[in-house]
């Protein structure tokens, strides 16, 4: 027998007829080649059917190959009387048969069986020779009886060579993993279709929890999903956004619970007694309420000491009626009691703000009996509530544990409020250098500059001139911070050997003398002399006549023209230019409260119990806030109330919790973080106080985790609507930006520049802001490479466009009169636009200001949140997390391994950020129509009704024309600036809110 075999692989058919009395039909296929017959399963209610089988017919004679045709016939079955009705075929003459190697899929469309019968659509089928004896022909064709007895054709299905693959699974697990598919198999079998098939059936089980990771519920676990509360502010119940009873609030803390404090303000002392025979005390005063105290620092040989210094107890952990104010003498053994002050709990007044402070009495100090003794304190003892204004520089009680009096971290404790340093670009232009002086007087220099601020550094390219005058003309741009704590200091080097410079010579430039500019007008260059050292380069009072120098020609100044980005583009709390003479007037206020967070989990372990000290921080424009740190509480309490101006409404709020590593307990010097939220302002109701509970979700190499939830209320409040409408027509970002554009990767080094200058002023401050909470509030290291992002912004993208998708499925199925009513309706209305073409536009605008207004009773009425399945959370595997948690740099042995492995992340970072940007954009357009972002929906709707009444006014052909005119105008006539709705398409949220 011959070894020669014909291979046909069933890919599918398309556009098939319907032949089941209601539009559709069950089809399958019979080929027939040399008296042998093979049939694929069937295909339910299927109009485009896909198979993708493999048969194999053995060829009795190869040299009469060339008179044997090949025959496929599409059928459909008729299950009620189990009989087949032809839907077409294809006859294939052996002159067309070529090797495996040459065969490609071809769609051939379907003939007619007869003259009476007919035929529509196309058959996909790639038909081969192979010579492999390895392969077995197909088995043959089952009974007929027994195919249309089966369900769906199950009989024939459990044929190995006939194994059907879906396509749907195919493309999505081709999508980001890499499996054998058939063209790597026929490199290695000659004949793979047979091979692909049982390849896929072995590897399904595999394959499915693959397709999981796309495939994944649209909706996150309500453990994980926002969720709206109705607390008892300071202003009265919150229900649906609205202030529900309690009156007019008492004071501005009107978005956060009212806490009482017993304040006590320890003043200073006089007329203290003596210690001993020397006459020497060193007083400091214990101020205790039950288990709770706090301490005042001591004075060293002080008998009249101010403190002035304010404790704070809550009311709630109060275990005591009587408030214990003891003066102590500090010794080395034991501190000496010297007089105490009591008060009853029951007769401390109520302060209520805005009244002014309590003023402070001389109190006479009692022995422990009571007794009046020599010596007095000054003291001011109050009930108030957080919003007194000796709140934020107060001791807290609820800072310390019970019991413990002090603390060294008692800085790191108390709430503060910062303020990012004001950051310039520097632009640098090195133009020339003149009459340079070698060390070598026999060679012309192969000459550099080297620019450096702080820790940035740029050099020019290497230039060897045939004089001593060598011409650069390159650009730096630097990110410095007012004050100037650094110069802008430029080194002439020449290349003497290989890795090995000399310097020429060095110049320094005072920051604080640098022009400055708002807009792109020309500044003047300067020659600077150069010097040896940098310390007589610094040295501006040495004598200089008489004296020769080489020169350096350059151009510096501060351009405050930009904004200087300082966090992810993405999530910007500010879009300012840097000089203060561009910035418009504020359109809004945005107040935070800051409530309390539930059921946090145990970031370090103290006394044998797990626990956390925790502290939130809140970013937006330049203002910092920490609130205090609740020591030693998994469900602490806040209440703290901020506020911030607002200049543009496409900005975004985060809020994060942290853990305190100053606090006993920690295992490292680091605060950890536990979880953050973003807002986006935009996406606001003017006037609405917005109360929800926020799931903190954190990103582990395990995988998701919730570590709990935080509670905050905010609302915005916008100073003027007609303003708030016009902001979303100007420019995202200053002028200068489109004047004189930064390059994406030029804008991504200043960025970590900028955040480096941020991290480092901070701080600085006391109590710190630490580096790492900076890092993780600016997202420092979002565009780093991530396999789960990417196909979260794959997914993402896959969204934007189903739309379309649907929009051509509902087109095919208008085609196909599945629905008779709509169809006729649709050619109505084809008929009508064709006839009046004047009203299609009209009609779009206002089908899209219907559809807007239908949306308008669903519209989102909570600020979006991090969602975990948008964000591929769920399904990322364990290899892919290791990949996302590495190091950057990557921590590996071979350095060549870790310079290729950067490079991959780099590249694919840069690709991961191009698919989220095209995502985004498609975002934004279905933000017009969402109520996302109530204010630009309102205007789109206003300018498609407005549009549509013009144009429905207006003739086609004048529209046309001032159009086309439009778009062909003269450059003269161009803005340099975007255009107002390019302005407004990119003021518009998207999804990018919502990504962990």
């Amino acid at each position: 027998m011959s070894s020669f075999k014909l291979g046909v692989e069933v890919v599918g058919a398309h556009d098939l007829i319907g032949k089941d009395g209601q539009g559709s039909s069950n089809p399958f296929v019979e080929l027939h080649f040399d008296d042998q017959r093979f049939r694929t399963t069937v295909k339910e209610n299927d109009l485009s059917p896909v198979w993708n089988e493999g048969f194999y017919f053995n060829v009795s004679d190869p040299n009469s190959l060339i008179k044997l045709p090949l025959e496929a016939y599409v059928y459909s079955l008729n299950r009620a009387n189990n009989s087949k009705t032809c839907l077409g075929k294809v006859r294939l003459s052996g002159t067309s048969f070529v090797p495996y190697s040459d065969a490609v899929v071809l769609h051939y469309p379907l003939e007619k069986r007869n003259i009476f019968s007919r035929a529509k659509g196309e058959l996909g089928l790639k038909v081969f020779l192979t010579d492999d004896p390895s392969i077995k022909p197909s088995n043959p064709l089952p009974a007929m009886g027994s195919f249309l007895d089966s369900d769906l054709g199950k009989a024939y299905a459990q044929v190995p060579n006939s194994v059907p693959v879906s396509k749907e699974k195919t493309d999505k697990r081709n999508i980001f993993h890499s499996i054998p598919n058939a063209n790597q198999s026929q490199q290695k079998q000659n004949f793979p279709p047979m091979n692909y098939a049982a390849h896929e059936m072995k590897s399904e089980p595999q394959a499915a929890k693959v397709v999981n990771m796309f495939s994944g519920s649209s909706s996150q676990p309500s453990d994980y999903a926002l969720k709206e509360t109705s607390p008892f502010l300071g202003g009265g119940r919150i229900v649906g956004g609205r202030v529900i009873g309690g009156g007019r609030p008492t004071s501005t803390y009107d978005l956060v619970e009212q806490m009482r404090y017993l304040f006590v303000r320890v003043v200073k002392a006089r007329e203290l007694p003596a210690k001993d025979m020397t006459g020497s005390l060193d007083p400091y005063v214990e101020v205790k309420v039950g288990n709770y105290k706090g301490k005042t620092k001591h004075f060293v040989m002080n008998k009249s000491p101010e403190w002035n210094e304010v404790f704070a107890f809550a009311k709630d952990t109060q275990q005591s009626s009587v408030l214990e104010v003891i003066l102590k003498d500090k010794d080395l053994v034991k501190d000496d009691f010297v007089g105490i002050v009591r008060f009853d709990l029951h007769e401390v007044p109520m302060r209520v703000p805005s009244d002014s402070p309590l003023a402070p009495e001389w109190y006479r100090l009692e022995d422990k009996k009571g007794e009046k003794k020599k010596g007095e304190l000054m003291l001011a003892v109050w009930y108030g509530t957080q919003a007194d204004g000796a709140f934020p520089e107060a001791w807290h009680s609820d800072a310390f544990a019970p019991g413990d009096s002090n603390s060294t971290a008692s800085s790191y404790i108390r709430s503060k409020v910062y303020l990012s340093p004001r950051l310039w670009y520097v632009r640098v232009n090195v133009i020339e250098a003149q009459d340079l002086v070698p060390s070598d007087k026999n060679r012309f220099p192969d000459a550099c500059v080297k620019a450096q601020i702080g820790n940035q550094t740029y050099k020019t390219k290497s230039v060897q001139p045939r004089n001593l005058n060598p011409v650069w003309k390159e650009e730096f741009m630097f990110v410095t911070s007012e004050p100037f704590e650094d110069d802008l200091i430029f080194s002439v080097e020449d290349r003497v050997g290989p890795n090995k410079d000399e310097t020429m010579g060095m110049a320094v430039v005072r920051l604080n003398s640098v022009d400055r500019r708002a807009d792109d007008r020309v500044i003047r260059s300067q020659w600077c002399d150069l010097e040896k050292s940098i310390s007589d380069a610094m040295d501006a009072d040495r004598a200089k006549k008489d004296k020769f120098h080489s020169r350096l020609h350059v151009s510096v100044c501060l351009d405050g023209g930009y904004h200087v980005l300082d966090e992810s583009t993405q999530y910007s709390s500010d879009l300012r230019p840097t000089a203060k003479q561009l910035w418009k007037s504020s359109i809004g206020v945005l107040e935070l409260g800051i409530l309390n967070a539930d059921g946090l989990q145990p970031m370090k372990t103290r006394d044998g119990k797990g626990t956390s000290d925790t502290y939130c921080v809140a970013k937006y424009g330049q203002k910092w806030v920490r609130t205090r740190t609740i020591v030693s509480s998994l469900n602490p309490k806040y209440n703290e109330q901020y506020t911030w101006e607002v200049y543009d409404p496409a900005t975004v709020l985060t809020v994060g919790v942290f853990d305190n590593s100053q606090i006993g307990g920690s295992d490292g010097n680091k605060d950890t973080k536990i979880g953050k939220v973003r807002i986006r302002i935009s996406t606001l109701e003017s006037g609405c106080v917005y109360t929800h509970s926020y799931p903190l979700l954190v990103l582990k190499p395990s995988g998701v985790k919730k570590m709990g939830e935080l509670h905050l209320a905010i609302r915005f409040s916008s100073t003027s609507m007609l303003s708030m409408m016009f902001q979303y027509s100007k420019p995202l970002l200053p002028k200068m930006h489109y004047k004189r554009p930064l390059s994406v990767i030029h804008q991504d080094i200043l960025r970590n520049q900028a955040v480096n200058i941020v991290a480092a002023r901070l701080g600085r401050a006391e109590p710190p802001l630490k580096r790492e909470v900076i890092e993780d509030m600016s997202d420092a290291n979002a565009h780093l490479w991530s396999m789960r992002r990417s196909k979260a912004n794959f997914l993402r993208l896959t969204s934007v466009f189903s739309g379309l998708f649907a929009v051509g499925k509902w087109f095919g199925d208008v085609c196909k009169w599945k629905n008779s009513i709509t169809t006729v309706l649709v050619h109505f209305l084809f008929v009508m636009l064709v006839c009046f073409p004047e009203l299609i536009l009209p009609t779009v605008f206002l089908y899209m200001f219907l559809i807007g207004l239908w949306k308008y009773r669903s519209r989102p009425r909570y600020p979006p949140h991090m969602d975990t399945s948008l964000s591929c959370a769920y399904v990322v595997s364990p290899d892919e997390l290791d990949e996302e948690f590495e190091t950057f740099p990557a921590r590996k042995n071979s350095d060549l391994v870790r310079m290729r492995y950067d490079r991959l992340r780099s590249v694919a970072g840069r690709i991961q950020s191009v698919v989220g940007d095209i995502a985004s954009q498609g975002e934004r357009l279905q933000a017009l129509l969402s109520w996302r972002d109530p204010r630009a929906t309102t205007i789109f709707l206003i300018f498609c009704l407005a549009a549509a009444i013009v144009m429905y006014v207006t003739p086609f052909q004048v529209f046309a024309l001032l159009a086309g005119f439009y778009f062909m105008r003269h450059p003269k006539l161009r803005h340099k600036t975007p255009a107002a709705p390019i302005n407004f398409f990119r003021r518009l949220p998207a999804m990018t809110d919502s990504m962990l």
